[in-house]
């Protein structure tokens, strides 16, 4: 299984999961062009992908889902709620594949099947997807509103994971953002900080069950905020907590990431 963060933040989310049947892009954030060509930069194809999965209606996720559709032809699969939201918000425009889908249901793409997971985020009804081939599982964790019920079982069950390690405590409360935003950020409909990620991570390598030999291969940090946070301070703060073996990538802001590969 490969994954290549396309773009991750405010400013856009855009993912692409490859197996070796089927191809899938998680969020349309970003615009189609960009897509095209980052996605081109790894000699990717995007008109080869076999369906766009949206994890909820914020613009940063969801905008371009329209425009993918229509010119790349690739179905979107997307929640009743999250399309309605969409389209009276982010005016998506007609599409003519939609896979309406219910929240906490599986996905199946061949020999692929993807789990959608609800999550607390303050949207119409927010989604995490654990896409599953016959070898491994990778999480798109990101948006999650805080650390809810289950999500432990959930990065036990995983290979690698892209998990969300949006703001540095002390950045946000310290920083210029008015309070009322400050607390959305911080609250259970928000963001997971990195202190939130890297001791969700220690708990799911500490409870593997081979500690020298654990399941967890990887850590992708995405959605990392512009001013409350930076790339050299969250990987530190998983660094301190998880020590330095521990792979750990950083999704970008603001272009293409490496081939992930499992």
């Amino acid at each position: 299984m490969k994954v290549i963060s396309l773009q991750s933040g405010s400013n856009g989310n855009c993912f692409y999961v490859e197996t070796q049947n089927v191809r899938l892009l998680i969020d349309a954030g970003i615009s189609a062009r960009q897509a095209e060509l980052r996605l081109a930069e790894h000699g990717r194809e995007i008109r080869d992908v076999d369906a766009l999965l949206i994890t909820h209606d914020h613009s940063d996720h969801a905008k371009s889902m329209g425009i993918f559709q229509r010119k790349f032809g690739m179905p979107v699969y997307v929640t009743r709620r999250t399309l309605a939201a969409s389209q009276r918000f982010l005016k998506v425009g007609k599409m003519e594949r939609v896979r309406i889908f219910t929240a906490g249901s599986s996905l199946s793409f061949g020999d692929v099947i993807v789990h959608s997971i609800p999550t607390p985020h303050d949207s119409a009804e927010g989604l995490a997807y654990v896409v599953e081939d016959p070898d491994h599982r990778v999480g798109i964790l990101t948006d999650l509103g805080h650390a809810f019920d289950g999500l432990r079982d959930v990065l036990r069950s995983l290979d690698a994971v892209i998990i969300e390690s949006n703001y540095d405590h002390r950045m946000l409360r310290d920083g210029a953002y008015p309070q009322r935003l400050k607390k959305r950020i911080s609250g259970s409909g928000g963001h997971l900080s990195n202190d939130d990620s890297a001791s969700l991570l220690k708990e799911t390598l500490q409870q593997s069950e081979d500690l020298d030999n654990p399941r967890l291969r990887w850590a992708c940090l995405c959605h990392l905020s512009e001013d409350n946070n930076c790339p050299e301070k969250a990987v530190q703060t998983h660094r301190d907590t998880l020590g330095e073996d521990f792979p750990i990538y950083v999704a970008s802001r603001d272009g293409v990431g490496p081939i992930m590969e499992l």
